[in-house]
Parts: C-alpha cells; sequence; structure tokens
C-alpha cells in the first residue's frame, strides 16, 4: 500500500522536520511512505480566508490522482484511538491501494477538496499548526504500523 501525506505549506521548526524525518524513515520498514509540500504562493495580507483557500484548493487538487483515497486531516473529522485508527488502516489497505492524507492551510479547506474526499481525521479536538500536524500524524501512522504487526512499540 501506498500512503502520502500532503502538507499545505512550508515546514520551518527545524525540531518538526528533525522528528518527522525520524518517523519518515522508520515507516519505510512498513508501507511505502512518501511526504510533499504543497508550496502557496505568498499571502496577500488583504486577502480574504475563501480566496486563500481555493487558491490552495486548485494546488491540492492537482496533486491528488483520480485513484487515490484522500483523507482531510481536519478539526472535524472522526476521531479514533490509536489502536482504532490501525484498524481502520488495515481496512482502507484491503480497499485501495494508494491513500493521501492531507494537511490543509491555516484557513481549512475549499469546498472542492472537502467535495473530492473519501473521509475526514481529526488529530485531537486541538487545534494544532500544519508543521505539529505533519509530526503528530507522523508518529501515529507509525504507532498504528507497529500496531498492524503486533510490534511492542504501543502500549495498552
Amino acid at each position: 500500500m501506498k500512503i502520502r501525506l500532503i502538507q499545505t505549506g512550508k515546514t520551518h521548526f527545524s525540531f518538526v522536520k528533525d522528528g518527522f524525518e525520524l518517523y519518515e524513515k522508520k515507516l519505510g520498514h512498513y508501507v511505502n511512505f512518501s511526504y510533499a509540500e504543497i508550496q502557496v504562493p505568498n499571502k496577500d495580507k488583504h486577502s480574504q480566508p475563501d480566496s486563500i483557500k481555493k487558491t490552495e484548493a486548485l494546488l491540492q487538487l492537482k496533486a491528488i490522482k483520480p485513484t487515490d483515497f484522500l483523507v482531510l486531516l481536519d478539526e472535524n473529522g472522526k476521531t479514533y484511538s490509536s489502536v482504532s485508527f490501525a484498524n481502520y488502516l488495515e481496512k482502507l489497505s484491503m480497499q485501495t491501494s494508494s491513500i493521501v492524507f492531507l494537511i490543509g492551510g491555516a484557513f481549512g479547506f475549499d469546498e472542492s477538496v472537502y467535495q473530492r474526499s473519501n473521509a475526514k481525521l481529526a488529530i485531537s479536538a486541538f487545534t494544532f499548526s500544519h508543521q505539529l500536524v505533519k509530526l503528530i500524524f507522523a508518529e501515529q501512522l507509525y504507532r498504528a504500523n507497529t500496531i498492524i504487526k503486533g510490534e511492542p512499540y504501543h502500549h495498552e
């Protein structure tokens, strides 16, 4: 199964980059994992959030193939425990060969991206910066794969 994580915007924090690289490397032992950043044009301070979301949506939708199962990392999405997320991933792997998890920009997603999505996943009831979501999600994805394989990383 191929899993791709796409982040809207850049990562500026070095500790996030370092942590993400650690989990990215570990994930390679379990799945065909890749990561991409969508570079958005500099935001005009006077642009409206809807205008920004539409601009981002064009770039986001361009990065997704028609056959990809698209999961939006969205604060209004479904929440899972680590074990239930592992079960969800395992079921998805039997239904599709390519999953894309998409991290939105500061204002969330445009309606066109919601319409294209197959599912929404909330990392937490908290709101995090897109940079932290990248790191937190990578760790949870790694954790889910160790649970699936029955390895002793996760403790209950």
